[in-house]
């Protein structure tokens, strides 16, 4: 698989299935994908949350994944921006197979030296289910809420360890990408157990810059 210079890789679900084999991580085996039920992307639940405080264990979920997944850019951000970062600080915001994912990716770009510079900014996020079935998180029966999101890379580069880009003029800035965020901890911390689990590119027409 091409990287198309790791700037769009740690956030697609194609890396997850090229970097699960070559991460040399040490822990115990990470908990399975959760089962989630297939949805349209043409047919949302819903959108982002609003301000309103949730009434339902639904909409508290929503609530939660959705900051999840805010969070989670913001920390892969800050750890491929600074090569001194604790890469155990994604264990916070991801699990399962994108864990391993991101931490294989991370850990091949700090090989080479390169960093990144910029944010990755949320143009759309939607949320498409909601399941809060916690019959066996160690089977993979976890509440998990799968969330579409159009992220943007207009404002972000990659350096080489020289301080050259290495950015190619062809890089698509913004892309479709369908999460999985789950909470295999859901029975003893169901606002702050959320975490990453998978991701898969989607084939939508790009969403506009920002």
């Amino acid at each position: 698989m091409t990287e198309r210079l790791g700037l769009k890789s740690w956030a697609t679900g194609a890396l997850v299935l090229a970097a699960v084999a070559a991460c040399g991580n040490s822990d115990a085996d990470p908990p399975p994908p959760p089962d989630v039920p297939s949805t349209s992307p043409s047919t949302p639940m819903s959108s982002a949350p609003t301000s309103a405080s949730p009434t339902t264990p639904s909409e508290a979920a929503t609530a939660s994944a959705t900051a999840a997944m805010r969070n989670y850019f913001a920390v892969v951000d800050e750890t491929r921006s600074d090569l001194a970062s604790d890469l155990t600080r994604l264990k916070a915001v991801a699990i399962s197979t994108q864990l391993s994912a991101v931490n294989a990716l991370l850990r091949r770009q700090r090989d080479a030296g390169q960093r990144q510079v910029g944010t990755t900014a949320i143009n759309d996020l939607t949320v498409q289910s909601v399941n809060l079935d916690n019959s066996a998180p160690d089977a993979g029966r976890a509440p998990a809420v799968v969330i579409d999101v159009c992220w943007d890379v207009s404002e972000v580069d990659v350096l080489d360890e020289r301080g050259k880009s290495i950015v190619g003029p062809d890089r698509p800035d913004t892309g479709w990408t369908r999460y999985t965020v789950a909470n295999y901890d859901y029975a003893a911390d169901p606002s702050g157990g959320w975490r990453v689990a998978t991701g898969q590119d989607l084939k939508r027409t790009p969403c506009a810059a920002s």
